[in-house]
């Protein structure tokens, strides 16, 4: 009987001191010491789980050494990411590859730390397969008025955003119909607008796009409009909350309307701005200007503004306004369209 309680003993000893002795550590300025395992580092704070405690987070700057017991991975620049174990020595952090040269970094230079499943992840989110890594939502606006108003109303739109580490590739979609269903029924809007785009960085702020636009306003005699168009465009702000880029280039419009067609070549000048407003709202704006090259004084520019307030994780109320400018339309027909949305957002990750 004895045997097998000491061989019990035994067996929970060597469950229990594997635990201890693989755990990461992590003494703050203060002389705080925990023991657990490093999850992240985003260039703020490190996130550090123990067993007692769960995820805890701690300000850099608060951190004196630490040392992991599996590899670390420590990127210090945009593609350059260093793997192995991790002690601190003079303030600095030592690298101990599994093979090669032991590396040591200066604390300043470390730009994030990440365990294996939080690089999988990472990597993951910056080299997605071709159906991973969307992200983007659906709206939906109705509208029915019955007695001396007869009128319908109905707003669709889709976006989506593909993000990897230096592309990005990003689809919308938007119809507006409506009819008023009096003794003469005529419809009152039908526009379908949808497009496509595909950015790539050269570096942390000069990128290049591409991109494909299509739109069709049946009370502007507009069969369908297509602008294939390219340049170049520069991240002026990029922040987690608020981004703001600036566009130029050429593009190619095949305009189609029911009483004749033009092709020509146009410049692409434009800015989109983005902002995070607290926690549940998005601001989101853009602006185009497309001057036709062999026809001075004739051009076309669009205005979107929209805001999404989100209710829970997948559900909000968005609003949407589009001001789309022609110069020579058909003769009888408006140069202005403005559009105003409003309605329900859900929203979508994969």
């Amino acid at each position: 009987m004895k045997a097998r309680l000491f061989a019990c003993f035994i067996l929970l000893l060597c469950l229990i001191i594997p635990s201890f002795l693989l755990a990461d550590e992590v003494t703050l300025t203060n002389g705080d010491h925990f023991t657990g395992q490093i999850v992240d580092y985003d260039g703020k704070k490190l996130t550090f789980e123990t067993s007692y405690a769960g995820k805890i987070e701690i300000e850099w700057n608060s951190v004196s050494s630490l040392s992991s017991e599996k590899p670390i991975f420590v990127q210090t620049g945009p593609k350059t990411t260093i793997s192995g174990t991790v002690t601190t020595e003079d303030g600095n952090l030592v690298v101990k590859p599994a093979q090669g040269e032991t590396q040591t970094i200066a604390k300043d230079k470390v730009q994030a730390l990440r365990n294996q499943s939080e690089e999988s992840a990472y990597e993951l989110q910056q080299h997605p397969g071709l159906l991973q890594g969307w992200a983007g939502g659906a709206n939906v606006g109705f509208g029915l008025t019955q007695g001396n108003s007869v009128t319908k109303n109905l707003s669709l739109g889709f976006t989506a955003t593909r993000t990897g580490q230096s592309d990005k590739l990003s689809a919308y979609a938007n119809s507006v119909y409506a009819n008023n269903g009096l003794a003469t029924p005529s419809v009152t809007a039908n526009l379908v607008t949808g497009g496509a785009r595909y950015d790539h960085d050269f570096d942390g702020m000069l990128f290049a796009f591409g991109s494909g636009d299509f739109m069709s306003d049946a009370l502007q005699a507009l069969n369908l409009r297509s602008v294939f168009g390219g340049g170049l465009g520069y991240h002026v702000i990029r922040r987690p909350n608020t981004t703001l880029d600036f566009l130029s280039g050429l593009n190619y419009t095949r305009e189609s309307y029911t009483t004749f067609s033009r092709n020509f070549a146009a410049a692409t000048l434009g800015e989109e701005f983005t902002h995070k407003i607290k926690r549940s709202s998005v601001l989101a704006q853009k602006l185009g200007f497309f001057p036709d090259l062999s026809n001075p004084g004739e051009y076309r520019s669009t205005l979107d503004v929209g805001l999404v307030t989100k209710i829970n994780k997948w559900f909000g109320w968005q609003s949407t306004f589009s001001d789309i400018y022609v110069t020579n339309p058909p003769v009888g027909k408006k140069t202005n369209d403005l559009l105003f949305t409003t309605g329900l957002n859900f929203s979508f990750t994969r």
